[in-house]
């Protein structure tokens, strides 16, 4: 009797053909149902606009004078690195500048950056103008974020909870020069103050600033603007001449301070004075919040990066607009969400902080919506130090000792 095992190749075949139309039968059988692809996540568009009083201005000196930019361009490098994180968390990043004249009306303009749906408004504007658009902003929804304004009013009796203030202000700029004053162990003071407005107002914060530190005020002296031409009227013979006999009635001290916001006086008085002294203040040793010569906790790089997209150095105002940017990209990404409401408790909680290249993470005041942060102490060339200085203590924060301190604020947020 023949095997009745198959031998003939072609019964091979037959039964591996049978065996690979049966398998996918069977493989679709045990296989998960195929899932529907899932649809492309949508990008999420955060406009921030910039309103700004702007014409251009004078200076003493041709190199003080502010660049047309000034402030713009940080405002622009902050939406640059905003979509650099962004480009991952799907969140888009638009700037929209708006520019008034400096005594002009605010509203309209705010208005038409409102109605191109920026909810968040970076502003450097005088004092009535803030306060002609903030409530307008509030009921808008609008977070507003002062990148230039140093009244402390702001902070204080006029304070509104939509308002975040970048800017330092002129009592967190006069505590920062005075520590370093007294640290240095040059109490004795006089100060030459100018007569305009802002003049008497950071006049006003040194004197606080001395009281609270123990620098003692020997003298003060005003210097009135008469109106005449800052160049034109005034050479360098006849400067030389005039300066040390203004300073010359003065008692001895260690420092003169100067206040000259409306510059009219102040780039003089270094070098010319009656006696051989420091002079600080708005003049010789001053107080910002930024320094382009800055280069510690990284700040070289950010320096670096703005010069290639600015082709000039980076100044105080650059720095404040591009801190208020990054603080709603920041808040933005730790939320992920572009929700105004999600990204406005962020940044009213205390779980907000934004690295800004000064040695520690910076966070808002709770109680005035003021940025905390270290202030730099320089000259033309370099940065001679950085407030508060060591030994200035706080239960809280050191950077506290800057400014007006809680048990201190007169704010009281309006509903």
């Amino acid at each position: 009797m023949k095997s009745m095992v198959p031998n003939s190749p072609w019964i091979l075949i037959v039964l591996f053909c049978a065996a690979v139309n049966v398998l996918p039968a069977l493989a679709q059988e045990t296989a998960p149902a195929a899932q529907p692809a899932k649809p492309a996540q949508q990008i999420t568009d955060i406009k921030i606009g910039y309103l700004r009083a702007y014409a251009p201005q004078l200076a003493l000196s041709i190199l003080d004078i502010p660049p047309p930019d000034e402030g713009i361009a940080g405002a622009k490098l902050g939406i640059s690195d905003n979509n650099t994180t962004g480009s991952f968390m799907k969140q888009k990043y638009e700037l929209d500048i708006a520019e008034i004249k400096p005594d002009a009306d605010a509203v309209a303009a705010f208005n038409e950056l409102a109605a191109k749906g920026d909810k968040y408004i970076l502003i450097d504007l005088s004092t009535p103008q803030i306060l002609s658009i903030v409530d307008l902003a509030r009921d808008k929804g609008i977070l507003l974020f002062n990148i230039g304004n140093p009244d402390d009013s702001l902070r204080e009796a006029d304070c509104r909870p939509n308002l975040f203030h970048i800017a330092p202000t002129r009592s967190m700029l006069a505590d920062a020069l005075a520590q370093y004053l007294i640290w240095k162990q040059w109490p004795r003071w006089v100060l030459i103050y100018g007569s305009h407005p802002g003049d008497q107002l950071f006049a006003d914060a040194l004197r606080r600033s001395a009281t609270r530190f123990g620098g003692n005020i020997l003298a003060e002296q005003e210097f009135k603007d008469t109106g005449t031409a800052r160049r034109t009227d005034t050479g360098v013979v006849q400067i030389q001449q005039q300066i040390p006999v203004f300073t010359q009635n003065l008692p001895d001290h260690d420092v003169m301070l100067v206040a000259d916001e409306s510059e009219v006086f102040g780039t003089y008085i270094p070098y010319r004075t009656w006696l051989p002294r420091v002079v600080a203040g708005t003049a010789g040793l001053m107080a910002s919040s930024w320094h382009p010569a800055s280069e510690q906790w990284g700040g070289a790089q950010l320096q670096s990066r703005f010069d290639k997209s600015a082709g000039r150095h980076m100044l105080s105002k650059d720095m404040n607009a591009w801190t208020a940017v990054r603080s709603v990209g920041e808040a933005a990404t730790r939320t992920n969400s572009g929700d105004q409401q999600k990204i406005s408790d962020y940044l009213h909680s205390d779980k907000f902080e934004v690295a800004a290249f000064k040695g520690q993470k910076l966070t808002f005041r709770p109680w005035n919506l003021q940025l905390r942060q270290p202030i730099f102490l320089g000259d033309a060339k370099s940065v001679v130090s950085t407030s508060p200085q060591e030994g200035y203590l706080h239960q809280y924060s050191e950077l506290d000792t800057l400014g007006v301190d809680q048990p201190e604020t007169k704010c009281v947020f309006r509903k």
